[in-house]
């Protein structure tokens, strides 16, 4: 019986990864190959990076410290997780099971894209962007679009504001009426509205873009902010009992603990920042935490 399966390998995933094989656990990491990370193309604000770092190499550099201390790493996707603390827990993927007395979930969530073709160009190219927190810097003073609806939309757009005052708002596939609330609301946070869905995006030679709505407007920006939300990766987390907030978050204890005894929880899929930093610091406390419960030691 192994001492943990740790399910994920993003950055929360090998953080705990490194942690655990450094403690001298015998353990298992099951990574899917779909972490969040790899869609950053450059991150400016992650400690200790100062000309930036992209997402895939950050998430290259931590697989290669992991498995220098002998992390194993295996591909694949864990299709069923049951079992309790005191009989052990099972892990199925790919016909195989493992054993383990301990879980770590770090299965993250999928940012919900715009109907837009090309996407993962879109992003690559900086032209469209999900993180106002890790790149609102960028953008200071320049033409801004926030494609959402609602308040989640509006609260980016808010955000945003305190770069720039060329912010507009913008939705796929709702038409903002022009005398909704939301409209009253963005207009007294200087945001403009624009108010026929967009049709289509197209990156122009100087790495601006330019929005064709329904209705023939075009609408050139320096950047698009999708603030659609996230899928929460929380199968898992529900199969196996955890306490889940209303959206599908992990609830956990200061410890990463969840509401099953001997299941911990890190990175996105635990409700909070969602921040490569946070990730790894809420990783490197659940690995201490199940190194110290598989010695003994209680953990709340």
């Amino acid at each position: 019986m192994l001492d943990c399966v740790i399910i994920g390998g993003g950055p929360a995933g090998l953080t705990a990864a490194i942690y655990l094989a450094r403690f001298r656990r015998d353990f298992a990491l099951i990574d899917g190959g779909a972490s969040r990370a790899a869609w950053v193309p450059v991150s400016h604000n992650h400690a200790g990076f100062p000309d930036g770092i992209s997402g895939t190499a950050l998430l290259e550099r931590m697989a290669t410290q992991a498995i220098h201390y002998g992390a194993p790493i295996r591909r694949g996707e864990v299709e069923r997780l049951a079992g309790d603390r005191q009989a052990g827990f099972t892990v199925t993927l790919d016909g195989i099971v493992l054993h383990a007395r301990t879980i770590l979930l770090a299965t993250g969530v999928v940012d919900i894209p715009p109907a837009l073709p090309d996407l993962r160009g879109a992003v690559a190219d900086g032209l469209i962007r999900y993180c106002p927190v890790c790149d609102g810097f960028e953008i200071i003073d320049r033409t801004v679009g926030v494609i959402g609806h609602g308040a989640g939309g509006l609260g980016e757009a808010k955000f945003l504001r305190s770069y720039t005052d060329r912010v507009s708002l913008l939705s796929t596939d709702v038409t903002l009426a022009p005398d909704d609330a939301l409209r009253r609301q963005a207009a007294d946070a200087g945001i403009a509205i624009v108010g026929s869905p967009v049709a289509a995006i197209v990156a122009e030679a100087d790495r601006a873009c330019s929005i064709t709505t329904q209705d023939g407007e075009v609408h050139r920006f320096d950047a698009i902010y999708s603030a659609l939300g996230t899928r929460k990766r929380s199968a898992l987390a529900r199969m196996i009992g955890a306490a889940l907030t209303d959206d599908g978050c992990i609830v956990t204890s200061s410890h990463q603990q969840t509401s099953t005894g001997g299941v911990f929880a890190a990175g996105d899929i635990v409700r909070g920042l969602n921040q490569i930093s946070v990730a790894m610091g809420e990783a490197a406390i659940a690995a201490t935490a199940i190194h110290n419960m598989l010695r003994g030691v209680a953990v709340e």
